[in-house]
């Protein structure tokens, strides 16, 4: 008995639709049908660049499936272009994330409890699970020896479910990595860590935009523009 096929996820509408090679009638051509879990798998990987666990948390299926089906569309792809056939688009079995989620895990990059100024250099990171409108307290995550930027920090937090980092000041490198493993950033916080995160979660707090190298008075030592 063939195994039940779970829903994914997709992040945004993917609309039906048809390509084919210019100048022949679609009657006259072969179809490959791409699925819309497909089509996502393909923009989650190739379009937003996001490694293939953070790929796979959005969709809402293991690491090893959302493997598979990103080299399934890839081949369907790579068989419709190279062999003139029209790519069909559509299919169902997936949902589509509602705006606005009701459950987060939030990492703050901290000091003594406070929002540490430069993520490279914390001492820890809080990470907090928002669920129903509470806010609760979950973890503590130690800070790798190390600028955090160049560090395997990202995917530590990625492993441990982090779908938010607030933090202080970052630089835009910084941003990209933790950015390619599903990880979006806020920048601005300043104060008590849980605050902030609090702030974040009930839509007080939003991304300031501003970068470490944008903040350099001179008298730090470190620069997070990587």
């Amino acid at each position: 008995m063939a195994r039940p096929l779970n829903e994914r996820r997709l992040c945004v509408p993917i609309p039906p639709r048809v390509m084919k090679p210019a100048g022949i009638p679609g009657r006259e051509l072969e179809e490959v049908r791409l699925g819309l879990d497909e089509a996502e798998a393909l923009r989650l990987a190739d379009l937003e660049g996001l490694y293939q666990e953070a790929a796979a948390r959005s969709m809402g299926v293991s690491r090893q499936t959302f493997g598979r089906i990103v080299e399934t569309a890839r081949r369907k792809i790579a068989d419709a272009i190279l062999n003139g056939k029209s790519l069909r688009i559509d299919g169902d079995r997936s949902s589509i994330s509602e705006t606005g989620e009701t459950i987060m895990k939030i990492a703050v990059p901290s000091r003594n409890g406070l929002v540490d100024e430069h993520f490279g250099h914390c001492k820890e990171f809080l990470v907090y699970r928002y669920e129903n409108g509470t806010l609760i307290d979950e973890a503590t995550i130690a800070s790798p020896q190390g600028c955090g930027c160049k560090t395997g920090i990202s995917a530590e937090l990625a492993r441990a479910g982090v779908s938010h980092l607030v933090a202080g000041n970052m630089g835009e490198g910084a941003v990209r990595v933790l950015s390619s493993h599903g990880i979006k950033v806020v920048r601005g916080a300043n104060g008590e860590a849980r605050a902030a995160a609090q702030a974040f979660a009930q839509g007080t707090l939003k991304d300031s935009g501003t970068g470490c190298a944008e903040h350099a008075d001179g008298a730090h030592e470190h620069e997070c523009n990587h």
